[in-house]
């Protein structure tokens, strides 16, 4: 049963747009929200140990244990749209966590699911992976080279419900309804990988909450 349940949400519904599709937030507009502000981590929180700095206006992120790392908004969201460029300096993978929690003081994840990250062509950036369960979407695979690996990329997450829209470098690489989340809101979080392998770069993080009356 486990095998046909995973099976069953590999099999992601994407519709592709076209480039000139994708829309980078207008930093004017009120109702996108800058999360980084380019000089400190202010409103985001440290989950685990590992290494998370500003540099040069861009959040470092570097994986010195053999646990995983993440670093979280202090808020917690439902339905958003969440912007921001990535770069990938290490082969360890990445990601975005959403509708996160984690079970106090540890860096364990209780509940939420990551959009992946991972320079590694074949490695399903864009996918979602988590609830316990694995992977429940992948990208189709004519969408598995569209990252720059070794390259800034754009990514732009949409979250309405139980329906996930990945967007990446311009490229609508997803678009799937999940049938049973486990949670429907929770922190969203940026990821390193364990064992001291992860290495990412992360600026111009904006964020547009959906779920305001």
């Amino acid at each position: 049963m486990r095998r046909l349940f995973l099976l069953a949400f590999v099999i992601a519904l994407a519709a592709p747009l076209c480039p000139g599709q994708f829309v980078r937030p207008n930093r004017i507009d009120p109702e996108w929200v800058q999360l980084f502000n380019g000089k400190d981590l202010t409103g985001w929180t440290q989950i685990g140990n590992e290494r998370w700095v500003v540099e040069d206006g861009v959040i470092l992120g570097e994986g010195v244990t053999a646990e995983y790392g993440y670093l979280a908004t202090e808020k917690s969201y439902s339905d958003f749209e969440f912007s921001l460029r990535f770069k990938c300096e290490a082969d360890g993978n990445s990601g975005v966590y959403f509708h996160t929690a984690f079970k106090e003081g540890t860096a364990t994840v209780t509940a939420g699911r990551q959009v992946e990250i991972d320079r590694v062509l074949g490695h399903h950036t864009g996918g979602v992976y988590g609830d316990g369960r694995g992977w429940v979407a992948w990208p189709p695979p004519e969408f598995e080279t569209v990252i720059r690996p070794t390259d800034w990329n754009d990514m732009l997450i949409q979250v309405q419900g139980n329906r996930y829209v990945v967007t990446l470098n311009g490229i609508q690489v997803l678009d799937f309804t999940y049938p049973s989340p486990i949670a429907e809101e929770g922190v969203i979080a940026l990821q390193l990988h364990s064992g001291g392998q992860g290495r990412m770069r992360f600026k111009d993080i904006y964020l547009r909450d959906l779920s305001r009356p």
